[in-house]
């Protein structure tokens, strides 16, 4: 299992280096990954919906998968129209302002559903939060993904998965070499708090190593960032370890053998995204 994890894992990073190069070189941003964030948002959404059914709860479905995609697809909106409808759809520089509108629009649409089969008191409220995580954890998640794509580059988008991967690795790593003292024996009994330490040290190399390669910042913003964004991806996989611990699955799907589904792959990216985002938007790199 663990040759076919390493192989697999291979295979999924030259591809993304790929199609991350020919998204650096296309005319229109995102126009190569832009596939690639519409297939992990319905498998990722499809995930979340699985989990939640295994809870015992029953969140209508299309909601869920239609406001993810349309909060993915109103990232390039304004590129995709900028010629033919700038003056409707505004500057690129309003990033979060269309997908935050889709997230709207599906809101009411999961409401809507619900009314459409109530039937008789209980479950309704259950339901509604389930499908409204679906799309915040899922689709406000990825906005943000995107977004470090669209508005900074390629490299802003490297820079938050190189981090986060460099923090799974040194954890794993260190973890299994010298790890004694359990971090989150309840929720993910494999970590130690040594494995976290290490994990750091690996974000925190990795951000220096990406950053260095861009010719960009100086050396305290790329520490900064590697451990803010380092520990917000250690929280993204302990979040969604809690969520599966709470609804009784291994993995969050079996499609992906050695590494479970996609939401598997992209917990730590998910919940480290924002912080990303924040750190660029701020200057800090």
């Amino acid at each position: 299992m663990l040759r076919w994890r390493l192989l697999l894992g291979t295979i999924l990073i030259a591809a993304m280096v790929g199609l991350c190069w020919l998204d650096h070189s296309a005319s229109t941003p995102g126009v190569w990954l832009f596939p690639v964030a519409i297939a992990f948002c319905v498998l990722a959404s499809g995930e979340i919906l699985y989990m939640s059914r295994s809870a015992g709860l029953q969140p209508i479905a299309w909601p869920v998968y239609v406001g993810n995609l349309m909060m993915v697809a109103a990232c390039w909106l304004p590129y995709v129209c900028e010629k033919c409808c700038a003056g409707i759809l505004g500057e690129k520089s309003s990033g979060l302002m269309w997908p935050l509108a889709a997230l709207g629009v599906a809101l009411v649409a999961v409401f809507l559903a619900e009314m459409r089969r109530y039937e008789k008191p209980g479950g309704v409220t259950a339901n509604v939060a389930a499908a409204v995580l679906g799309l915040v954890y899922v689709g406000v998640m990825l906005v943000f993904v995107i977004q470090l794509r669209l508005l900074w580059g390629v490299g802003a988008l490297a820079s938050l998965v190189v981090v986060v991967k460099a923090c799974d690795t040194g954890a794993y790593t260190v973890g299994r070499l010298i790890g004694r003292h359990k971090m989150a024996p309840v929720l993910s009994p494999g970590k130690t708090i040594e494995g976290a330490i290490g994990g750091l040290s690996f974000a925190c190399i990795g951000s220096c190593a990406t950053f260095a390669y861009l010719q960009q910042g100086s050396w305290p913003g790329w520490i900064a960032f590697g451990l803010v964004v380092g520990l917000a991806g250690m929280l993204g996989d302990l979040a969604e370890s809690l969520i599966k611990r709470d609804v009784g699955v291994k993995d969050s799907s079996l499609w992906l053998p050695g590494f479970g589904g996609v939401l598997d792959i992209l917990d730590s990216v998910l919940l480290a995204a924002p912080l990303a985002w924040l750190c660029w938007a701020l200057g800090l790199v």
